[in-house]
């Protein structure tokens, strides 16, 4: 997969359609990722111990990683991923400015 933790992202379709946020965690075996912000569903936790509360808590879904464009930090526009090796080591690049992405 192209996209890595930490990556700050724009989702192409579904209800979260032009939103940004960065990577939490990627999911490899299903290509799916966990983005910050985005694909939030609510959710009802009962109390487990005494003392602990309950009730309903939004947290984020995994999104598949097609639906996803790694956002450039040079240029600013959601691009997609090419790679360079340079002296013996693979690079990530933006395909429309050529920058590196870390």
């Amino acid at each position: 997969m192209k996209i890595r933790k930490g990556d700050t992202v724009k989702v192409l379709s579904g209800n979260d359609k032009g939103k940004t946020g960065e990577v939490l965690e990627v999911l490899p075996k299903t290509e799916k990722v966990i983005v910050k912000g985005i694909n939030i569903r609510k959710k009802s936790v009962k109390p487990r111990k005494q003392g602990d509360e309950g009730g309903i808590i939004p947290s984020e879904v995994a999104i598949h990683a097609s639906k996803l464009a790694v956002v450039c930090p040079k240029c600013g526009k959601a691009t997609r991923i090419g790679y360079t090796v340079e002296k013996d080591e693979k690079v990530r690049v933006c395909k429309k400015c050529n920058a590196k992405i870390k």
